[in-house]
């Protein structure tokens, strides 16, 4: 869900000739609430993954279990007899803990304490204050509101963690950046037809403001 809605989002959020095309005309008002829209679902997908609630599975608690050394004994065991391969154990634990490894690392560097934790922590604010709740008392916007550019690294470390997760938890080579690639693709068909009715090609299209209508005289 995340990876849909953000390749959605990227070019009505950067796409400078979409903007021209909409304009300030009627259209670009929906424009700009569907562009708000895709954002905030795109941060809801994301912050559930990082969930602490004892009945949701965040990353958190998937690190602990992929930090657990009995659980990865029985990964081990697992991916070594699916493999059928006579003394494949040792090879096997030991790539394994190279991405156990890199799950930690990824994890602990949004957990408390760690050098993104602020990140995780003002995304988590956004989600319960603004966008899935609504504060009793508005909060003023300051400069401690997640930045875009702080949420991009953030949506790539958490594609980076599926990746990895899924090969080490399933044997599932998978990226992300596979589907991500495809709703780009969707994204951008979809966005090539979208304009304002100032903007020729749009059915209600009568002129820009201050120009003469086809046929009509200057």
């Amino acid at each position: 869900m995340a990876v849909a809605f953000h390749e959605v989002w990227k070019p009505a959020a950067y796409d400078t000739d979409l903007h021209a095309r909409m304009g300030v005309s009627y259209a670009t008002q929906a424009f700009n609430i569907t562009r708000t829209a895709l954002r905030r679902e795109m941060v809801l997908a994301l912050a559930r993954l990082w969930d602490r609630r004892p009945e949701a599975v965040g990353m958190q608690a998937i690190a602990a279990n992929v930090g657990n050394k009995s659980v990865m004994d029985v990964l081990v065991a697992e991916r070594s007899a699916n493999m059928g391969i006579q003394g494949a154990a040792d090879q096997v634990r030991e790539e394994m803990d190279k991405k156990a490894k890199a799950v930690l690392a990824l994890v602990v560097k949004y957990d408390r304490g760690g050098s993104h934790a602020a990140v995780l922590k003002k995304l988590i604010t956004l989600r319960n204050e603004r966008l899935a709740h609504r504060q009793t008392v508005p909060v003023a916007v300051t400069g401690d509101n997640v930045d875009d550019a702080e949420i991009e690294v953030f949506y790539q470390d958490n594609l980076r963690l599926i990746n990895i997760l899924l090969s080490l938890v399933k044997g599932q080579a998978y990226d992300p950046e596979d589907t991500a690639g495809i709703f780009r693709h969707y994204a951008g068909h979809f966005w090539a037809a979208a304009r304002g009715e100032q903007t020729e090609g749009h059915p209600n299209y009568r002129g820009r403001p201050g120009q003469p209508r086809a046929g009509q005289r200057t």
